[in-house]
């Protein structure tokens, strides 16, 4: 009789134990603009590049998070949302163009010789339409894209290749110079953001704490989904979508909102990379970038929330230190580490620590 209770205790102090360590390590995090506004000789100061490398993992964290949400709990797995994490940047970098420009044209549009902004540039010095761009943009283009393919039904490996020759046509698209993005360069030089030096010490702590408390809200809301009746249809899709539609569910419009959804979390995420990170080019669209993530989100744990975050931080710390050590080994890591969890973590890290948890 004393068996069953202590594993019933055991199951509920699991999540909770859980709970207590995201808050933890959430609040640490937003301690740290605290620390980076100490002066530079403190012991605790945080530095400028420390701040901005841990902001540019938690951007990628929340893409990771996004992806979960319809790979993980829904079962489709998408290889572009590199394409939807670029274009809240580029809505973004649009802005921070117009604030470094002035009255007058952004930098590489006077050097192309242009005259005047193109129609799709009028109203971007305001930050309130630039953040409805990066909400509107990925959300109507996610919209768009995954009403016509859930209506086909395409699925599985199908998915997957559409959305990869989706990231790779917008890459194509923005590397060209008479797009009005850039080029292959992209947005740089920005200065000022809301009135603030980008630079200045204060604006750097409060783009990441923006950055925290943004990573804060997507958690909560993927969680309250994944316990609501909402987050069991979905597993149902993931798990049998034509048992669930002989139920008498229509998958279409929970695939479609969870899937526009994570698209807009992806938009805010380039948002707040961009004016950390100082740049934004057509290579975050480069497919490579999208099955980047979706190797944070197996390395972490499918279906977990946590897990796709602890596998952004992984794989991107250890970038972080590769690309500087041994930069031409990188790639030959991150091969190795995707055939090692794949053999060895088919549940990811998550699931390791589950098991040693419960043995």
């Amino acid at each position: 009789m004393n068996q069953p209770l202590s594993v019933t205790a055991a199951q509920k102090a699991g999540p909770r134990l859980t709970v207590a360590v995201v808050g933890i390590a959430l609040l640490a995090l937003a301690l740290m603009p605290a620390l980076h506004l100490l002066p530079p000789d403190h012991a605790l100061h945080v530095s400028a590049y420390t701040l901005t490398v841990v902001g540019r993992i938690l951007c990628y964290a929340i893409v990771a998070l996004a992806l979960d949400l319809v790979w993980g709990y829904a079962g489709m797995l998408s290889l572009g949302h590199g394409l939807f994490f670029a274009l809240g940047g580029y809505a973004m970098g649009m802005y921070l163009m117009r604030q470094a420009a002035g009255d007058g044209l952004p930098a590489f549009m006077s050097f192309l010789a242009w005259n005047e902004l193109p129609w799709y540039w009028y109203g971007t010095s305001s930050f309130l339409w630039a953040m409805c761009l990066v909400v509107l943009v990925p959300g109507l283009l996610a919209l768009v894209f995954g009403f016509f393919a859930f209506r086909s039904r395409i699925k599985g490996v199908y998915f997957s290749i559409m959305t990869q020759a989706l990231t790779f046509a917008g890459m194509l698209l923005f590397f060209r110079n008479e797009t009005g993005f850039g080029g292959n360069n992209g947005f740089t030089g920005f200065t000022r953001i809301l009135g603030y030096e980008i630079t200045a010490r204060g604006t750097r702590a409060a783009l990441f704490l923006a950055t925290v408390l943004l990573l804060s809200g997507c958690i909560y809301v993927g969680w309250r989904l994944a316990r609501s009746k909402f987050g069991r249809v979905l597993t149902a899709v993931r798990d049998a979508e034509n048992r669930l539609m002989f139920c008498g569910y229509d998958p279409r419009g929970y695939k479609l909102f969870i899937w526009v959804l994570s698209a807009v979390m992806c938009g805010l995420a380039g948002a707040l990379y961009v004016p950390q990170v100082g740049i934004i080019n057509p290579s975050e669209m480069a497919p490579t970038q999208s099955i980047e993530a979706a190797i944070w989100v197996a390395l972490g744990g499918r279906g977990t929330l946590i897990g796709p975050i602890l596998g952004a931080g992984i794989v991107n710390g250890a970038k972080s230190w590769f690309t500087v050590a041994f930069p031409e080994y990188w790639l030959f890591f991150l091969g190795a580490l995707f055939i090692v969890v794949t053999l060895f973590l088919p549940r990811g890290v998550i699931g390791l620590l589950k098991k040693r948890g419960e043995s």
